[in-house]
């Protein structure tokens, strides 16, 4: 009797690691890794909201409103984007189409700490059937608007092949938080 009961609990224990995993991870999503690091110079740091949207060589991309709440995982109470730090930031998103080749990384510039200076942005991507890939962006730039070049946003486009200079956000899927589906974006 023992042995049938342990027989029918590894059953069941098989059947619950099948059901999480067709519950958590979509075959068609990828899990996007972003490692940024901000400047050690002073008042390199911020409080704004960062937002990063990432493209493909087709045009397509995958917008992340919100850094911080989509995937922040440097634990409860850390505070992000601050002088010399390394933050890093994964999630879940639809896959694009081909290996990331550029990028749009924004601030809102709210916040008491406005003006960022961002070192880097080094992505890794990776989903079901697809091969790896990473990429690294070198920014050295502030985003602020009191600080040269004053702007928010920095891009930058390695992309190769025509589609990817177009990098307006009609083509973006959304993602806004861990949980969140993605959402097709018109903006």
């Amino acid at each position: 009797m023992a042995m049938g009961l342990r027989g029918g609990n590894r059953v069941l224990f098989h059947l619950f690691i099948l059901i999480s995993i067709a519950t958590i991870a979509r075959s068609d999503d990828c899990v996007y890794t972003a490692y940024i690091r901000t400047g050690s110079i002073l008042k390199a740091g911020t409080d704004s909201i960062i937002s990063l949207t990432l493209y493909d060589s087709t045009g397509w991309g995958i917008r992340i409103p919100d850094l911080e709440a989509w995937g922040g995982l440097m634990g409860t109470g850390y505070n992000y984007f601050e002088r010399g730090n390394l933050d890093l930031f994964s999630g879940r998103g639809p896959c694009l189409n081909a290996p990331i080749c550029a990028m749009n990384l924004t601030s809102d510039g709210s916040g008491p700490h406005h003006g960022w200076y961002c070192n880097y942005v080094e992505i890794t991507t990776t989903g079901a059937h697809k091969d790896c890939s990473q990429k690294l962006f070198t920014v050295e730039q502030w985003l602020a608007t009191d600080t040269s070049p004053y702007e928010l946003t920095a891009i930058r486009n390695d992309c190769k092949s025509a589609g990817a200079h177009d990098l307006r956000g009609d083509r973006v899927s959304v993602v806004n938080g861990r949980d969140a589906p993605p959402v097709v974006s018109a903006v």
